[in-house]
């Protein structure tokens, strides 16, 4: 036996590396697909086009606008006079935000008054404007503050102004890097997408070119055929997170907190579903195209439930529900839990043991498949 899946392992390296295509898409794609989502997966808010409408133009109007541009977020991009410029620049997407500043506010604020100030934001991505709207009212409060504290020095009055001092510690991700959190999740949605795809298409290959019949009539047993397939993309694919994690470690600086070889063996267990999905979808298909569309409406619900970019706590109780057959979802705790947090068996074990009962089923499920059709 042992000898008969080695035939089949050295014909399936040579088929995979024979072809130059194949070569790139195996170890080119990966690294290229991290670079990309390692500066693109980046929703830290750092440069805020600004347009500035200062009606008022007194001190106080322009302190505030000082604070704003200070703040290092806000970067003055034009200056402007009329609300039709306002609308315009929101409207082309040249700016963020306006900050707007009407007559009298400089005088309203020395009567003592309520003194407005309005900040139109283009509210196309909901998470952008919240965080621009957090750092406008940062902003707005310090000065109101300032403000209290000058009137009662200029009116002689000793006043004792509380002031709450937040100390705020983020554990496991110290700087709040958002590329932190989200490249361990591209690194298991590039080896759920290659895993998928390769196995997938590199069966229904042999049946397009005709080779799937002569294997069928040697003297190869069906559980025989299936390891000899099945293993070299487990071995590619555990090749690919490793160079893909030894790329965001050394080039983006995420940190590898956690055990290299727990990340491995956490994969390993996480390929029984991907891979026997990929030879499901192999055995139902008839073609390379059809196989590959098959893949991709297997891979979007997947990637959308795992929490990769959505909290799955904020989805709909009966979606929370249908996430725990998803596999994804565990692989996706597991991975980020190693990298970020450091953590271990101890505490992986409640997301390594679903997915190995899921990935055993699905292994089984589409080997029994597979056989049924050999027959």
């Amino acid at each position: 036996m042992f000898e008969r899946v080695l035939a089949i392992l050295t014909k399936e390296f040579k088929q995979i590396f024979r072809d130059p295509r194949m070569k790139t898409v195996i170890f080119v794609t990966p690294l290229v697909q991290i670079l990309l989502f390692g500066y693109a997966a980046n929703k830290d808010i750092n440069y805020v086009p600004t347009g500035i409408l200062d009606r008022d133009n007194t001190v106080e109007s322009r302190e505030l606008i000082r604070r704003f541009i200070y703040s290092k977020y806000f970067i003055p991009e034009h200056y402007i006079y009329t609300e039709k410029e306002q609308n315009s620049l929101l409207d082309k997407g040249k700016v963020t935000v306006v900050i707007h500043i009407d007559r009298g506010f400089g005088r309203n604020i020395n009567a003592g008054k309520d003194a407005q100030v309005q900040l139109a934001f283009d509210g196309t991505d909901s998470n952008t404007a919240m965080i621009v709207m957090g750092y406008a009212n940062t902003i707005v409060s310090e000065f109101q503050y300032d403000l209290m504290k000058q009137k009662a020095i200029a009116l002689g009055e000793i006043v004792a102004i509380p002031n709450v001092d937040l100390k705020d510690r983020a554990w496991f991700n110290g700087n709040l890097i958002s590329r932190n959190y989200y490249l361990p999740g591209v690194i298991a949605t590039i080896v759920t997408m290659m895993s998928l795809l390769l196995t997938a298409m590199a069966i229904v290959k042999e049946k397009e070119i005709g080779t799937m019949e002569q294997l069928i009539v040697s003297p190869i047993k069906p559980i025989e055929l299936i390891v000899g397939k099945l293993l070299p993309f487990a071995v590619i694919a555990l090749v690919q997170i490793t160079l893909i994690t030894i790329l965001g470690v050394l080039w983006f600086h995420v940190p590898l907190r956690g055990n290299l070889l727990l990340l491995l063996f956490s994969t390993c267990i996480y390929l029984f579903t991907t891979l026997g999905i990929g030879l499901f979808i192999s055995t139902v298909s008839s073609t390379q195209q059809e196989a590959m569309m098959s893949v991709f409406l297997f891979y979007m619900p997947t990637i959308l439930l795992s929490g990769f970019a959505y909290p799955i706590a904020n989805m709909p109780v009966v979606i929370q529900y249908s996430t725990f057959l998803n596999p994804l979802r565990y692989f996706m705790v597991v991975i980020r839990g190693i990298f970020l947090k450091g953590v271990g068996l101890d505490i992986l074990w409640t997301q390594l043991v679903p997915l190995l009962v899921i990935g055993m089923l699905v292994i089984s499920f589409s080997t029994f498949k597979f056989r049924k059709s050999l027959g």
